[in-house]
């Protein structure tokens, strides 16, 4: 009974901790799920008395026998190295001996143009428009639900995005076709802002430090959301009730059904649309380094991935069957 009662209390330490970091609500439910994880596969032993060997077992563990995608080993990594550095004060050695779980070699799903059109076709509201943004702009999911009002500059037809994978800023094209959709959600979004703050709310989420550094922002207009949540709710971080961005499982779910009433059969994600976005772009001739920087990219290898999924048959070469 003494080592169930520990993980408790060391749970609430880890989230603490992470929230005192402003860490997202996401990576505290994964960081929290993996050291819970952890310490169950040890017998229930405080990660204090143990060290690089068990951590090194639980990770090859994960990647033998649980066959787990290299991705998700190094989230659980990530996590075992925040309890031991940020909790616990340790600092771990070089962990050489994990097994590495193998990336596979694999290309994107891709979409193409007319397929992109039966998707859109079938869908209709936010869905519509957030899945527009997802393949007209390159964003990330989170990127398009965590959009500020004030970063859609009309003027200039171009979208700012913050604080994006790797904590940098860039900016991606606002396809026209979206300027009035957009336009009519960002004034829903203001009506709905103007509610809250009539009934003593309407402070929303800031990143980092920002709400102690602009502590009147988190209330003004162009901090809110372009696509707010339906409902306020309560935040699990502090207990203030506020508005969140709309949920990425609604769109989830309208995506899949609308693939389904298309008749698509790929595997189909809002990241495919990304994916759609890069590769219809350098079929059209756009110049690799651009859609580096519209993606995102740190590397221009990531973006070469796209070369490969070109409508042009296998490996972008033409049969010599279609030569004759």
């Amino acid at each position: 009974m003494v080592g169930a009662a520990r993980a408790p209390r060391l749970l609430d330490e880890v989230r603490r901790v992470l929230r005192v970091k402003r860490y997202s609500m996401r990576t505290e439910h994964a960081y929290v799920g993996w050291i819970r994880r952890f310490v169950l596969a040890n017998g229930k032993r405080h990660p204090r008395d143990m060290g690089a060997a068990e951590v090194e077992a639980f990770l090859s563990t994960l990647a033998v026998q649980g066959g787990v995608s290299p991705n998700t080993q190094n989230q659980a990594l990530s996590a075992l190295l925040f309890l031991y550095r940020q909790v616990l004060g340790v600092e771990l050695p070089w962990l050489d001996g994990v097994v590495r779980a193998k990336r596979p070699q694999r290309v994107p799903t891709v979409l193409s143009r007319e397929e992109v059109a039966r998707v859109l076709a079938q869908m209709d509201g936010r869905p519509w428009l957030l899945a527009s943004l997802l393949y007209g702009t390159g964003m990330r999911l989170m990127e398009v639900l965590r959009l500020r009002v004030k970063d859609v500059d009309f003027d200039r037809g171009e979208i700012t995005v913050r604080d994006g994978k790797g904590g940098k800023d860039r900016h991606t094209m606002l396809p026209r076709k979206l300027v009035e959709p957009l336009r009519r959600e960002i004034e829903r979004a203001t009506q709905m802002h103007a509610h809250d703050l009539a009934e003593g709310f309407g402070a929303v989420w800031l990143p980092h430090a920002l709400a102690r550094k602009y502590p009147g922002a988190a209330r003004e207009p162009g901090w809110q959301y372009v696509f707010p949540s339906a409902r306020r709710s309560r935040d699990p971080r502090d207990g203030t009730e506020r508005r969140h961005h709309f949920d990425d499982a609604i769109l989830s779910r309208s995506l899949k059904r609308a693939c389904r009433q298309a008749g698509i059969l790929k595997p189909v994600s809002a990241h495919t649309l990304r994916h759609s976005f890069a590769t219809h772009l350098l079929e059209a001739g756009q110049d690799i380094r651009t859609v580096q920087e519209l993606l995102g990219h740190k590397d221009v290898a990531t973006t070469q991935i796209y070369t490969h999924v070109l409508n042009r048959g296998g490996l972008a070469v033409v049969s010599p069957l279609d030569r004759q």
